[in-house]
């Protein structure tokens, strides 16, 4: 399996659940410039994600490309059953990790969205700031008394970790809420987590 990222962006869930499940994946960077998007091996990134040539991707082993953050860990966590990475399916702790995923995906991935836009106005990013602070409330007050957000550490927390290091386009200093730094610790302790910083030349976010 290829695996196409960015440093540091949300293909960096997919990164961690594949070093967690110890699957064997190529890396593939792609380079993001004014002509294009353009991955290692010189394909044109356009056309392996026609959608909008945005990371993730995940070329698989028969050729077929899976994209989407939410929908590559989940198929890299069924790839793996036994690291138990998902609760079992049709379990209240399974749906409690999807239920995760879609608030990670659509209240908090996509709520970073406008940080990354070059033409907001400050006003615009005090908004929006806001806004994520709440949200970053609620993950934290869901922290108290545990781990990781479902108990034992998922495919969720890996989303959840790469998604609050963006914190820092907005300034957001998450220090702030009591769970969170603590939280994002100890996921860098993990093997997985800490080999793919480094694959991807980042610094751990919570020793920063």
């Amino acid at each position: 399996m290829r695996l196409y990222y960015a440093p540091g962006a949300c293909s960096l869930s997919p990164h961690i659940v594949a070093n967690e499940a110890g699957l064997p994946i190529e890396l593939s960077r792609v380079t993001f410039s004014a002509e294009g998007r353009t991955t290692e091996q010189g394909e044109d990134f356009f056309k392996v994600n026609p959608k909008g040539g945005y990371v993730p991707a995940l070329r698989l082993d028969d050729g077929d490309v899976l994209m989407e953050a939410a929908a590559i860990i989940q198929y890299l966590s069924d790839s793996a059953p036994d690291k138990h990475l998902s609760p079992e399916k049709g379990t209240k702790q399974y749906y409690k990790m999807l239920e995760w995923i879609a608030f990670i995906s659509t209240e908090l991935h996509k709520g970073f969205g406008p940080l990354f836009r070059e033409d907001l106005i400050e006003s615009e990013k005090e908004a929006v700031v806001e806004k994520l602070k709440k949200r970053i409330s609620y993950v934290n007050e869901s922290l108290e008394g545990k781990e990781y957000l479902i108990g034992d550490f998922s495919i969720a927390d890996a989303y959840c970790y790469t998604i609050l290091r963006w914190s820092s386009r907005g300034n957001i200093d998450l220090a702030e809420f009591s769970n969170i730094l603590p939280y994002m610790k100890r996921l860098e302790a993990r093997d997985g987590v800490s080999r793919a910083l480094i694959e991807e030349g980042l610094e751990a976010y919570a020793s920063a």
